[in-house]
């Protein structure tokens, strides 16, 4: 929907102000800035020997070592480099110590909802998302940042825009009503088990 697009915008406007140039907005008011970090995309270090996963924690380690309360950090899909369980919980961690001991001004962009618990632990935390509607069979983004944590995915629709076989598009949905179906009857929500541990698993 636009996410990256914008997070990336964000740098741009930051650094062009910097350097004293012109930003496109009615008014902008930016703080003092010492560093802006970024972990956006998905690539591996085939000369380095280092896979997309290693690449991406990496250079996540580098801004929870280096950013301070000054700094404009942008992560994009922190995580989805391994498997869900692992991403999940690893996301959550770098998001609370991004929030607990960098208090880094920070974008963070996620598909797991159930980091949108944190603005509950976080005063200064909060959700937004971009908008799309539906239209038809189809979907249209909006492009306009609005209050609030998604309401819903539209993997299935972005699929079916970037012309993936209709016969494909039709197995997935109907695996997807099975899966939703399953997890109603079951009651299971193997994420939020994660915040459901006893006691706080945080190394405060």
């Amino acid at each position: 929907g636009g996410k990256s697009t914008f997070m990336r915008q964000t740098a741009l406007v930051v650094l062009l102000a910097y350097v004293g140039a012109f930003v496109p907005a009615d008014a902008a008011t930016i703080g003092p800035i010492d560093r802006i970090f970024t972990r956006i995309g998905a690539a591996d270090d085939l000369a380095g020997g280092r896979s997309t996963f290693m690449v991406e924690m990496t250079e996540a380690a580098a801004i929870l070592h280096r950013a301070t309360p000054n700094s404009l950090v942008l992560m994009d899909e922190i995580g989805r480099g391994t498997s869900t369980f692992d991403g999940l919980a690893l996301a959550w961690a770098i998001a609370r110590h991004l929030l607990s001991h960098n208090r880094s001004h920070t974008l963070f962009a996620t598909h797991y909802f159930e980091l949108t618990q944190l603005p509950q632990e976080f005063a200064q935390a909060s959700n937004v998302h971009l908008s799309a509607v539906e239209h038809g069979d189809g979907i249209v983004f909006l492009h306009a940042v609005q209050e609030g944590p998604a309401s819903q995915s539209y993997g299935l629709q972005v699929a079916q825009l970037a012309g993936v076989p209709q016969p494909v598009i039709r197995a997935a949905r109907k695996r997807l009503a099975w899966l939703e179906q399953h997890s109603a009857d079951t009651g299971a929500t193997p994420q939020l088990d994660l915040f459901a541990l006893p006691g706080d698993p945080s190394d405060d």
